[in-house]
């Protein structure tokens, strides 16, 4: 019987295990399905989430719960938490539901995960990391407004753009990193974004940005130093009450062409000392460069940092604006080169910079050392040979190395593989200049006290049609017991990386791309998450191996976009950081006019450009900046309002630029404006500028999906001033061609033969040069953005000539097109106001490569686009392809005074913008004649019409693009001159 009782309590026990099993499994089931759901809810993208284990004590009466790592890849908010517990309490058995439930991801637990700038209580303050900082390194003490409390002053950045040319010691020669590909490759493509726009908008909230790569694309170089300079440069100096005198310690030297592995510039000379004085006379050291040629220059300084080092070292920069000072605190970054700004130079011996030993306190050291101007070609050899690239180029290994900074950093595996020490080494980087500061304050370095670094890439990866890669966000807390040197929390890098993810997937899915894929937050060891000893984010932006992404990640306004998107993510980072305020500096301004009051008086108006996604983008003043004739740009003026006036001298060309200011920064320039009163001026032109338009190239696919690619053939696309990181034309446009290896990189494989040359793009700055040649003409003129009389601002009736510049604009859509096109060469209102215009006689020039085909061969242009063209320009289409050789000429016309030959840059180049096919168009009425021609075919390049009320001058091919300015002026003179015939 005894036995029977056994069994049966056996059976009972085995069958309530048996049960228990099953229900955890169901539980399980239900939960995994619960979670995978709000993934895939909250990602847009598929995911599973499983649950690792489950933990029940009734006797606590708590559940807990460890999913697998995908929980832990959700952006997590507060509402997401409150999400995810409310699906798991509502899968639990009744008697449970009340139980306190913990749900773990990653080990940690998920309310966790919320960022501090999203959590509405309990942020964690170990994450919190404040370094107190006044005065910074380098601080513009000429600009108008040089602090900005709701933005980034006081803050020091480390960042840098991914890999760049090396030595593959495997193979003997000097190669990129990854693949040439899609026109581009990845070690110069990361840097379209960093340097013209992710930096500047740092620096522009008052941050102070370092990189380990150069960041000058100027391929010159002009070294000046105590220890002796090239060509015509000079270092001189003037004692007042204090003497210069060497430094204790060794300083920069330029004594080699080619500097082999190991060896330190830093090391190789001297530097000088002197006492600061408050007052009394002071003592000056002078750099003065022999500049190669006219350009723009970065401008680097270095010095050492000593005992009783000044914290505010005065450098004066004398540039073609004027004079630029700097306050530069010599407590931290001694032995490097140290960034002030970038400054048009004049070629010669006119400029210089300047170290005074002026400062609030007297008794303190100020050094002086080597001053770099430019960013000059590679110098670095391996095994005796150097790049033959521009240091720009080139990879951050050999820039440190030409930077001072020890061997022991860059040179990871003692030479023995260049592409190991160059990704391993920035991380090191990062704690060398933060070595000494309250950020590692054991270790030796710069004493840069870094708030965080941030590490810009494209992965790899390819899917078939318009699916998107997308981005991912890699930081590394599973290290060091999870805490940085200083004790601080590790966790504080997947703050950054999240804030920063969100910004870019936000406003890529709301400005170009709905579906833009938004990949996992990686907590993973990778060597340029892990190193650094501040808060850091390695950023996976998209594939540039796959084409869908591509076509977004070419377009200049994709690339400012997502650099936005960056510089918003830090500064929120930086903002919950030190728990202040903080403001988006504004977007630029918009509508911009200048136009004359009086003879010698002139106003400026222009009005601030809203951010849909940003209420605190709002401008609270304006900083105008002022060019004459062909000088650089002054150091701005302030207004309070969005109107400034002032006065000018006869017969010079004087030029603006716009910048809104609020608290966290400034915004990016408008577009360049021009004005000219002539003493004996034959009339007053208006130039309107109608390009505006910045684009990737021409890009296609076919309907079978076989075929695909960019085609700069049909259109290059215009960069955003300059693009350095085109490397030639697609050469390989079946999507079935693997990749193989980077020397055969299948679809999208690029060409090589403009690699390392800039290609020149819209500069903005065109009323200058079409100005230019009506003042030749002895014209007075004026100018405004197309958007001015668009909102009626300016009135084009109030002119007797207009000259409407409309370059490569043309209605151009952003990727596969997901959003509205942008950049039509007339809207509705605006020919309004021209045919108004020439009802009431106004003459008019419009020169545009696209100027018919627009209206005529765009599925987006209407009949009654093409109307207006014929019936009030005079003019119609023939077709988009007139041209390829660069050539026109003057033929026969009722207007003799038109003659002669003209060049247009038709191939991509260094010096303007490229037409490829210039648009051939015809004469629309009785009294309109072809006055050019391309010179290859005969096809009509130009009319001009002189009817009794007004005239009209047509050109397919743009003003600005004819290759000099004797040519311009010419042209100008003699259109202007057939219409007093």
């Amino acid at each position: 019987m005894k036995k029977y009782v056994f069994m049966a309590f056996i059976l009972a026990a085995s069958y309530s295990s048996f049960s228990q099993n099953l229900q955890e499994d169901s539980l399980r089931h239900k939960l995994d399905k619960s979670l995978s759901h709000i993934y895939r809810e909250v990602l847009l993208r598929p995911g599973r989430v499983t649950v690792d284990s489950i933990a029940l004590n009734k006797h606590k009466k708590s559940f807990e719960l460890h999913t697998n790592l995908s929980l832990s890849y959700l952006p997590m908010r507060e509402n997401t938490v409150r999400q995810i517990y409310d699906s798991i309490r509502y899968h639990l058995p009744s008697a449970q539901k009340k139980y306190r439930i913990s749900v773990f991801s990653d080990k940690q637990e998920i309310s966790t995960l919320v960022p501090n700038f999203y959590r509405q209580s309990r942020k964690d303050k170990n994450r919190m990391i404040l370094h107190k900082v006044k005065p910074p390194l380098v601080t513009n003490v000429s600009a108008p407004e040089n602090s900005f409390d709701k933005g980034l002053t006081n803050n020091h950045i480390a960042l840098w753009q991914s890999h760049g040319w090396y030595y593959e010691q495997k193979l003997g020669r000097w190669e990129w990193q990854r693949a040439r590909i899609f026109q581009t490759v990845e070690d110069l493509y990361t840097q379209s974004y960093v340097l013209p726009f992710l930096v500047p908008m740092l620096e522009n909230a008052g941050a102070n940005v370092l990189l380990p790569r150069e960041r000058d694309y100027n391929k010159q170089e002009v070294i000046i130093d105590n220890d002796g300079s090239k060509g015509g440069s000079t270092y001189s100096e003037m004692n007042g009450k204090e003497t210069w005198r060497n430094s204790d310690s060794a300083g920069f030297a330029n004594i080699r062409e080619i500097w082999l592995n190991g060896e330190n510039p830093f090391r190789m000379g001297t530097a000088r000392q002197t006492k600061t004085v408050s007052r009394g006379e002071e003592s000056i050291a002078s750099w003065t460069p022999d500049i190669p040629e006219k350009g723009r220059y970065a401008v680097f300084v270095s010095y050492q940092t000593v005992k009783n080092s000044s914290d505010d070292a005065r450098y004066s920069v004398y540039h073609a604006g004027g004079k630029t000072d700097f306050r530069v605190n010599q407590q931290m970054g001694g032995g490097t080169w140290i960034f002030l700004g970038n400054f048009d130079f004049e070629e010669g011996t006119s400029h210089r910079i300047t170290l005074s030993n002026r400062s609030k306190r007297t008794g303190k050291v100020v050094t002086a050392d080597a001053v770099k101007i430019g960013g000059g070609m590679g110098n670095i050899a391996r095994f005796s040979s150097p790049s033959g690239y521009p240091r720009y180029a080139e990879g951050a290994r050999y820039w440190m190395q030409w930077a001072g900074v020890p061997d022991t950093i860059y040179n990871r595996t003692e030479g023995k593989n260049d592409y190991t020490d160059d990704y391993a080494s920035r991380g090191v980087w990062v704690n060398w200049l933060a070595g000494g500061s309250s950020v590692l304050p054991d270790a030796k370095g710069l004493n840069i006290p870094l708030d965080l670094a941030f590490a810009f890439h494209t992965d790899a990866g390819t899917f078939w049609g318009d699916t998107i890669v997308g981005t991912l966000g890699i930081y590394m807390t599973h290290h060091n017991g999870e805490r940085f040197e200083n004790g601080r929390s590790r966790w504080a890098s997947r703050d950054l990386s999240e804030l920063i993810m969100e910004e870019i997937t936000s406003d890529i899915r709301r400005e170009f791309e709905p579906e833009w894929t938004r990949r996992p937050l990686w907590n993973r060891s990778y060597a340029e998450a892990r190193i650094p000893n501040v808060p850091t984010m390695l950023l996976e932006l998209l594939s540039h191996q796959n084409f869908a992404d591509m076509r977004y990640g070419l377009d200049p306004t994709f690339r400012f976009t997502v650099s936005r998107s960056i510089y918003k993510g830090i500064l929120k980072f930086l903002a919950s950081q030190y728990n202040r305020p903080y403001a988006v500096q504004p977007l630029p301004v918009r509508e911009f006019s200048a136009r004359f009051t009086s003879e010698t008086g002139v106003t400026l108006n222009w009005q601030p450009t809203a951010d849909p996604a940003e209420t605190t983008a709002t401008p609270s003043y304006y900083i105008v900046y002022t060019r004459i004739n062909n000088g650089g740009f002054d150091n701005g003026t302030r207004v309070e309002s969005n109107s400034y006036s002032t006065t000018i001298q006869k017969n010079s060309i004087y030029s603006f630029r716009v910048e809104a200011v609020n608290g966290g920064g400034k915004s990016f320039p408008s577009e360049t404006l021009s004005l000219c009163r002539k003493s004996e001026e034959k009339g007053e032109v208006l130039i309107v500028n109608g390009f505006t338009r910045v684009s990737a190239p021409h890009s296609f696919t076919v309907s079978c999906d076989s075929l695909a690619g960019f085609a700069g053939n049909v259109d290059n696309g215009v960069p955003y001033m300059a693009d350095h990181h085109f490397i030639g034309q697609q050469n390989e446009f079946r999507r079935v061609i693997p990749w193989m290896d980077d020397d055969a990189s299948g679809f999208g494989d690029s060409n090589a033969n403009y690699e390392t040359t800039a290609i020149a793009g819209n500069n903005f700055d065109y009323p200058y040069l079409h100005g230019q040649a009506f003042a030749e003409g002895g014209y007075s003129f004026v100018s405004c953005a197309a958007s001015a009389v668009e909102n009626g601002s300016v009135n084009l009736n109030d002119y007797e000539t207009v000259d409407w510049i409309l370059g490569k604009q043309r209605e151009w859509k952003v990727g596969r097109g997901a959003k509205p096109p942008q950049f039509k060469t007339f809207s509705p209102t605006q020919q309004q106001a021209i045919t108004r215009f020439c009802s009431e006689g106004g003459n008019i020039i419009v020169s545009g490569a696209f100027v018919g085909t627009d209206l005529w061969d765009n599925p987006y242009a209407t009949k009654e686009d093409r109307e207006w063209a014929q019936n009030t320009l005079k003019y119609k289409w023939r077709n988009n392809n007139g041209a390829v050789t660069g050539h026109i000429k003057a033929v026969p016309s009722p207007f003799p005074s038109l003659t002669g030959h003209y060049q247009y840059y038709h191939e991509l180049n260094s010096e303007s913008y490229v037409v490829e096919h210039p648009d051939a168009i015809e004469p629309a009425d009785n009294h309109a004649f072809t006055v050019f021609r391309y010179s290859e075919n005969n096809l009509s390049a130009g009319i001009l019409y002189k009817g009794e009320k007004y005239g009209t001058c047509i050109l397919g091919f743009p003003v600005e693009s004819i290759r000099d300015q004797e040519s311009r002026n010419r042209l100008i003179k003699n259109i202007m001159k057939a219409w007093e015939e």
